[in-house]
């Protein structure tokens, strides 16, 4: 719940109402997006979220050099991009097409090679099985989809065996105080256990920007009903000395609750 609009409500959205709420939003929001935050998340970094913890630093995609890498909901493709500067081969994919001229806006603007970008939705993703090594997403896909088990799914069956999976959201826990980052966003107002999605919506009732909710037992059991192990849970800590707020993460917050859940996962390799 990064941001509140007038018309905010707690109510069902839809698979379809979701996907086509989300892709116009961001098609809409990619370049105020990539201008807002693009210097925080660097053009080819992989930050896991907010508090600023990037893979280098956390190692938890493990070797991605010449392997094939799948990027899910890449925005303007960083993490891919760094997986890229690591030796990988990468493809980056987004729901929004707005994001992904974005990603190849800054290629252009940069001088470096074209990433391979695709557009297609998460919980229907257009490779064959087996086809990747390591697949991630930091801050993606998840929250934006009606149906998250269904990406667990697909992205098990693109992984091969031994493959690796890491997504970063927000964590679970946040859901149930206001998305402030001052003092106020430190009082419980809403149960942890109501699943029932953020949505933002026009005057004409049809949702504009959705976000779904799941706990962390709901992301754990998504995983390993999907056929993946988990291998870590990580709750980056808010770092000494960060004092950049974005939306609701904050160091008045950070410092007291968890802002962000990271899963690693393994799918399992095949027994001979």
């Amino acid at each position: 719940m990064g941001h509140v609009d007038p018309l905010a409500l707690r109510r069902a959205a839809s698979t379809a109402e979701t996907a086509h709420a989300n892709r116009t939003w961001w098609d809409t929001e990619a370049a105020g997006y990539y201008a807002e935050h693009g210097p925080f998340l660097g053009d080819d970094d992989l930050v896991w979220g907010p508090e600023g913890w990037s893979e280098e630093l956390l190692g938890l995609l493990g070797p991605v050099a010449a392997r094939d890498v799948l990027e899910i909901g890449g925005g303007a493709a960083q993490g891919g991009r760094w997986a890229r500067h690591a030796g990988a081969r990468v493809v980056s994919c987004d729901l929004s097409m707005g994001m992904l001229r974005q990603a190849g806006a800054i290629d252009a603007a940069r001088g470096w090679p074209r990433m391979a970008l695709l557009q297609c939705d998460g919980i229907a993703l257009p490779f064959a099985d087996a086809s990747f090594d390591v697949a991630f997403t930091a801050y993606g896909v998840l929250p934006f989809v009606a149906d998250s088990a269904q990406v667990m799914r697909e992205v098990c069956r693109v992984l091969r065996p031994g493959g690796r999976f890491v997504f970063s959201c927000t964590h679970p826990f946040r859901w149930a105080f206001p998305d402030e980052p001052d003092e106020s966003g430190l009082t419980v107002r809403f149960s942890y256990f109501d699943r029932t999605p953020y949505v933002e919506q026009g005057s004409d009732g049809q949702a504009t920007y959705a976000e779904h909710h799941r706990t962390i037992g709901d992301r754990v059991r998504e995983v390993v009903g999907a056929g993946l192990r988990v291998v870590d849970l990580v709750e980056p800590e808010w770092p000494q000395g960060h004092e950049q707020e974005w939306g609701g993460w904050s160091p008045v917050r950070g410092r007291l609750i968890p802002g962000t859940l990271i899963v690693v996962a393994d799918k399992p390799a095949e027994k001979h």
